[in-house]
């Protein structure tokens, strides 16, 4: 089953693909780990990336379809993938389908895990992560133990600075103006399913997973 994730940043999208690839057996694609692993390898499609992210310029979209699409053809990728962090765009979406099409293949539903924009700015502005491997915690609904270190590894948390002020604003504003036209691309064939992402993460998953078992897997008309 191949899914496509939405979410903005401080949905708990990242949480939520974990428990679901998890529970499903499927491969998680986070399109920004993936730009970082492809421009690294010594091959014709990494070395166009590379180029590209050397200049602080953004990947075209027909490359980085054709980066997704090598991904989902690895053997790992046969009980299907869920995608994260691609499509953004329309014209993407469209790319997309149709590159999954020559192959023979279709995304089975598309999740939009709906958060408020003020619950949004307040899970962003009190998240703190740690140095050593990432690990986040929330001020308010999920503080660390001791104030500023780890509970797993003891290294100090850092506030990235996207998270606040302007920049997370900036940030929100992208996703509400170019990802809604994403949702009403898939929203008009019938793919769009959109989940409280205000419960919690347990009732989260588990509306997920209801709803992932009783998806009409047909093709996309």
């Amino acid at each position: 089953m191949n899914i496509i994730l939405i979410g903005a940043q401080g949905s708990g999208k990242g949480t939520q693909a974990s428990l679901l690839v998890q529970s499903l057996g499927i491969v998680h694609i986070a399109s920004g780990d993936l730009f970082r692993v492809v421009s690294q390898e010594q091959t014709e499609l990494g070395e166009k990336i590379r180029s590209y992210l050397d200049k602080g310029e953004l990947v075209p979209d027909e490359i980085t379809v054709q980066m997704i699409l090598n991904r989902i053809s690895k053997a790992d990728c046969a009980s299907g993938v869920l995608l994260d962090g691609f499509p953004r765009t329309v014209a993407q979406a469209q790319a997309l389908d149709k590159g999954l099409q020559g192959a023979g293949q279709y995304i089975d539903m598309v999740i939009y895990l709906k958060v408020p924009r003020e619950e949004l700015i307040s899970r962003l502005s009190g998240r703190y992560i740690c140095q050593a491997q990432q690990h986040v915690y929330n001020i308010y609904s999920n503080p660390p133990k001791v104030p500023g270190l780890c509970d797993i590894d003891g290294s100090k948390l850092y506030q990235r600075s996207d998270d606040r002020g302007e920049a997370l604003e900036k940030r929100l504003n992208i996703f509400f103006t170019e990802t809604i036209r994403l949702l009403d691309y898939y929203r008009a064939e019938n793919r769009l399913v959109e989940v409280d992402g205000e419960q919690a993460i347990d009732q989260v998953h588990v509306e997920l997973m209801k709803i992932i078992k009783n998806w009409d897997r047909s093709p996309p008309k």
